[in-house]
């Protein structure tokens, strides 16, 4: 098994990002699981997702064809393309300031493939492809979900600020880049 680091540039591994999106979906995993494997909140859309790579390529990491893990870059300009995120957007231009950011649309490592540093490589690998477009990544992870925040905050990322929005408990976090 080798691992590369990719930008997502094609169809196929587009939908391997949705099937990779459905199968670890809040609701598509017991409540054990959640709490000790971490989950996604939002699913994507086809059509949002390949919008969001046209205009800046997700960050995905692949044994051989296979995507196993992947990290949705979201500009700023698709703030109200998910109303979930709304509140995320809307906190982050008080906390942030003039920076030129981008948002973290969500990570995902495929179950068979965690605890192997692929979270982090992708994190490095995000890094090294935007830091010099952009000051910091933003992102938000539900308080409950307490494996992802913890590997957040391992990578580098801060709580700016803990937020309530559509009955979910986030904490909101950045990664500084300059």
């Amino acid at each position: 098994m080798e691992i590369t680091y990719k930008r997502a540039s094609t169809e196929d591994e587009l939908i391997q990002i949705l099937e990779l999106q459905k199968k670890n979906a809040v609701d598509a995993i017991s409540a054990t699981e959640k709490n000790n494997e971490g989950f996604v909140t939002v699913v994507h859309s086809y059509e949002i997702l390949k919008q969001m790579n046209d205009a800046c390529q997700h960050i995905i990491a692949k044994d051989d064809d296979l995507v196993v893990g992947y990290a949705l870059v979201m500009l700023t300009e698709f703030r109200d393309e998910i109303s979930i995120l709304s509140a995320m957007f809307e906190t982050a231009a008080e906390l942030l300031g003039d920076k030129n950011y981008l948002a973290m649309g969500q990570i995902c490592i495929a179950k068979e493939y965690r605890k192997q540093g692929i979270f982090r490589g992708i994190y490095n690998f995000y890094k090294k492809e935007l830091q010099n477009e952009f000051d910091c990544l933003l992102t938000e992870v539900a308080t409950d979900n307490v494996r992802s925040l913890n590997a957040h905050l391992n990578v580098g990322f801060k709580v700016l600020k803990t937020q309530v929005s559509n009955g979910i408990s986030w904490e909101l976090i950045s990664w500084d880049w300059e």
